[in-house]
């Protein structure tokens, strides 16, 4: 059962704030970097990977790797969490969605003005100028083994495009952390879902949105509430917590 106080919460928030962790896309099959790869890739570890570094050593090894992500991605569908998502947005007056995972499946599951902190693997980029493509990407030419790719040239200045996610040394953009910061800061309610909330900067948007005064609630197999004040914790998969949640607190949830 979900804590009638959370319940009520949910249904008085006027500014509902979701923080959605890579445990949503695993439910989709999409595999985290804990995974263990696959294929041709099983002998590589995926954080080595991901790395400007990597990428200046071999940008065929990196860029091939993420075509294999890519091709995962666009073989997935979203599942009862996503949907519970964007379903929880029709309930509220206002929903922020705040991801850190670099795939569509939100906005394929109908939400908007998604703020993706850590980039997307359909928005390459040109790894000298920055530009973008003006199309966008077709379908990975990747088999399901995976295999070295060299990435496409910049029509602007012919450099070699890279994937548009953020890399571990990197710097989450500007723009998306700041709208995250402020959203957090002004919501009555924050649903942290399939997030470890190790990873920083990111991770602080639970921490500042509990202490502007929101209820937060973490959504997870084993979730942890470092609070007990407006603090709670439902554990079990976000696609049968979330949808279980929104049942409780607005009535029958429809199909999108």
């Amino acid at each position: 059962m979900i804590p009638a106080p959370l319940i009520d919460a949910l249904r008085r928030a006027r500014h509902v704030v979701v923080f959605s962790g890579a445990g949503v896309s695993a439910e989709s099959g999409i595999p985290t970097f804990r995974d263990s790869l696959t294929g041709l890739w099983e002998r590589f570890d995926a954080a080595s990977l991901a790395t400007p570094e990597a990428y200046r050593a071999d940008p065929a090894l990196v860029w091939g790797w993420y075509e294999w992500r890519r091709m995962k991605v666009l073989q997935a569908q979203p599942n009862p969490a996503h949907m519970a998502i964007a379903e929880l947005a029709r309930h509220v007056p206002l929903l922020t969605l705040v991801t850190q995972n670099v795939d569509d499946l939100h906005e394929r599951a109908g939400s908007t003005d998604v703020i993706h902190l850590h980039g997307s693997v359909h928005q390459p980029r040109c790894f000298n100028c920055g530009q973008r493509p003006d199309a966008p990407p077709t379908m990975p030419d990747e088999p399901e083994g995976g295999r070295r790719l060299e990435p496409p040239r910049c029509a602007a200045c012919g450099g070699q495009l890279r994937p548009g996610v953020v890399w571990f040394g990197e710097s989450l953009p500007t723009e998306a952390l700041s709208a995250a910061f402020t959203a957090a800061e002004s919501c009555d309610v924050l649903i942290s879902v399939g997030t470890s909330g190790m990873v920083y900067p990111a991770a602080e948007v639970p921490g500042l949105a509990w202490r502007a005064g929101a209820v937060v609630v973490h959504v997870n197999p084993q979730p942890q509430a470092n609070h007990g004040e407006r603090e709670f914790a439902l554990a079990g998969p976000a696609g049968e917590q979330l949808p279980l949640l929104i049942e409780q607190a607005f009535g029958q949830v429809t199909s999108g």
